[in-house]
């Protein structure tokens, strides 16, 4: 119940206050990107129902040669964690929570099975301990030679261990120092 209230207050908080930053952000993505400005996709959520999750576009299309890429303002917007805001309306809605693990595409975490599963019982949040540890995996993956095999052989599975962690010892004290962690990491870490 203190969890809840305090992603509603929070999220309620962040939005009016940087509701300014959210509607700029969403203008620029919408124009850079020549498209609505808003990437919808299906996620695993709570008891691996799956939800809708929304972001700020920052992928453009090459017209002449379908070729995407991460725009320069794309990469701004991805930089400062700009393009997870609307995710502050799906905390309202419930189907997310502030401090959590982070929503993954189907075929991760729903097949999770043993002691693992127990991770499905937590909301998705926006920011957790691994999204701390892996703020960079977007260029980490980009060294690899298999991307794909490196994160399912490395990444996930330490994902799961430090949301497994996450899980047996959550506490809102936690979340408060997860949230602080999350601030310093996007907005002061040097790159």
């Amino acid at each position: 119940m203190t969890k809840r209230l305090f992603d509603i207050v929070f999220s309620l908080f962040t939005l009016l206050l940087f509701f300014w930053v959210l509607l700029i952000s969403w203008l620029l993505a919408a124009i850079d990107t020549s498209t609505h400005g808003i990437f919808t996709q299906k996620r695993i959520g709570q008891y691996g129902v799956p939800f809708k999750i929304y972001k700020l576009r920052t992928i453009r299309t090459e017209s002449h040669t379908g070729q995407k890429y991460i725009s320069r303002i794309g990469q701004f917007l991805r930089r400062f964690k700009l393009d997870e805001m609307p995710q502050l309306f799906i905390v309202l809605n419930g189907e997310m929570s502030i401090v959590g693990p982070r929503p993954d595409l189907p075929g991760y975490y729903d097949l999770l099975t043993g002691e693992n599963r127990k991770i499905l019982e937590l909301k998705p949040g926006l920011t957790c301990l691994a999204s701390i540890k892996y703020n960079k995996e977007e260029f980490l993956l980009q060294k690899q030679e298999s991307p794909l095999v490196y994160n399912d052989s490395i990444i996930f599975p330490d994902k799961v261990r430090l949301n497994l962690a996450y899980y047996y010892n959550r506490s809102f004290w936690g979340d408060l120092v997860v949230i602080w962690n999350t601030v310093w990491v996007v907005f002061f870490r040097k790159k």
